[in-house]
C-alpha cells in the first residue's frame, strides 16, 4: 500500500477555489448583507442607553418566564457592565442573533420538508450527521476562503455548525403529532397547508422551540471560534487572552459568554412552554383573561333569567 493515497483534500481545495472564482459576485453579496445585518444590529443595541437596555432585557425575562429571571438578568448584565465588557457582549449577541435567525430560516423549512417526505429525510440524515460530527473549527477554513476574515466568515461558520438541531427537532416535532388528530383534520376537509398551519405546527411548537434553543446555544458556542477569524466580540478577547497568556481577560470574557448563554437559554426555553411559567407577565395576563371570561360566562344565564321574567 506504499505510495497509495487518495488526494481528497486536494480535490476539495480545487473545488473550493473553482467555486470562489466562479461565484465571486454571489459571495460578495452575502458578505455585504451579513456585514450590514450584524453591524446594524450591533449599532442598534449599543445605541440604547445601558440602564434602559438592561431594563428591557429584564422585562423580556419577566414577560416570558418569571420575576426571578428578571432580577437575575438585571444583576448579571450589570456585572457585565462592571467588567467593562458591554460593547463586546452586544457585538457577540448581534452575531449570535443574526446567525440564529439565518440558521432557523433554513432549518425549519428543511425540517418541515423532511417530516413530510421520506426521500428528503433519507438524503438529509447523512448530511446532518456529517455537519454535526465535523469539528466547528474546520468550517472556518472554507469560510475564510470565500469571505476573507472578519465577522462574515464567523457568521457563516456559525450558521453551518448550529443548523442541524433545528432541522432534526422540527422534523421530530411534526412527525410526533398524533396521526389521528391529523386524520381528523383531513376528514373535515382541511388541505395539507391548513393541516400544517392549524394542527402540526402548533402541536409541534414545544419541540420546535427546543430546536431553536439548541441552535442558539450552538451559535453561542461558536463565538470563540468566530473570534479566531477576526469577528469582534467576546470571542476575540478570549483569543487574545490565549495568544498573550492573559488569564484575567479570558476569564472575564468567558463569564460574559456564560451570562448571555444562560439568559438566552432561559428565555427561549420559556417561549416553548408558556403554561409552565405562571409567574410570568404572560401567565398573569392569561389568568386575567380567563377570570374575565369565566365571570362573563357565569353572568350570562342570570341575564337570560332576568329577560325571561
Amino acid at each position: 500500500m506504499d505510495g497509495f493515497r487518495i488526494p481528497i483534500g486536494l480535490w476539495v481545495e480545487d473545488a473550493v477555489d473553482w467555486a470562489r472564482d466562479t461565484f465571486s459576485g454571489f459571495f460578495d453579496l452575502i458578505t455585504v448583507v451579513v456585514r450590514v445585518l450584524v453591524e446594524g444590529l450591533t449599532d442598534g443595541l449599543l445605541a440604547v442607553p445601558i440602564p434602559l437596555a438592561i431594563l428591557l432585557f429584564a422585562l423580556i425575562g419577566w414577560g416570558v418566564r418569571s420575576w426571578q429571571l428578571a432580577v437575575g438578568t438585571a444583576v448579571t448584565f450589570t456585572f457585565i457592565v462592571a467588567m467593562d465588557l458591554w460593547v463586546e457582549s452586544m457585538q457577540t449577541l448581534a452575531l449570535v442573533l443574526v446567525a440564529t435567525v439565518v440558521a432557523l430560516l433554513i432549518a425549519i423549512p428543511l425540517g418541515i420538508w423532511s417530516a413530510r417526505n421520506d426521500t428528503v429525510r433519507a438524503i438529509l440524515k447523512p448530511v446532518l450527521d456529517f455537519m454535526q460530527t465535523m469539528p466547528g473549527f474546520v468550517y472556518l477554513i472554507p469560510a475564510i476562503t470565500f469571505f476573507s476574515i472578519g465577522v462574515v466568515p464567523g457568521v457563516v461558520a456559525t450558521v453551518i455548525f448550529a443548523l442541524p438541531p433545528g432541522v432534526r427537532l422540527t422534523e421530530l416535532g411534526i412527525r410526533g403529532v398524533d396521526s389521528e388528530t391529523v386524520e381528523a383534520g383531513y376528514a373535515f376537509g382541511a388541505k395539507p397547508g391548513q393541516i400544517l398551519r392549524g394542527i402540526q405546527l402548533p402541536l409541534a411548537m414545544p419541540t420546535i422551540m427546543a430546536g431553536v434553543n439548541q441552535v442558539i446555544m450552538l451559535a453561542l458556542s461558536m463565538a470563540v471560534l468566530a473570534g479566531i477569524v477576526g469577528a469582534d466580540g467576546l470571542g476575540k478577547l478570549v483569543v487574545q487572552s490565549v495568544s498573550t497568556a492573559r488569564l484575567a481577560i479570558g476569564v472575564e470574557a468567558g463569564l460574559a459568554v456564560v451570562i448571555i448563554a444562560v439568559y438566552l437559554d432561559r428565555v427561549t426555553a420559556a417561549l416553548g412552554s408558556p403554561g409552565e411559567h405562571p409567574s410570568s407577565l404572560r401567565g398573569a395576563l392569561r389568568r386575567r383573561r380567563l377570570t374575565a371570561r369565566t365571570a362573563t360566562t357565569s353572568k350570562a344565564p342570570e341575564d337570560q333569567r332576568v329577560k325571561a321574567l
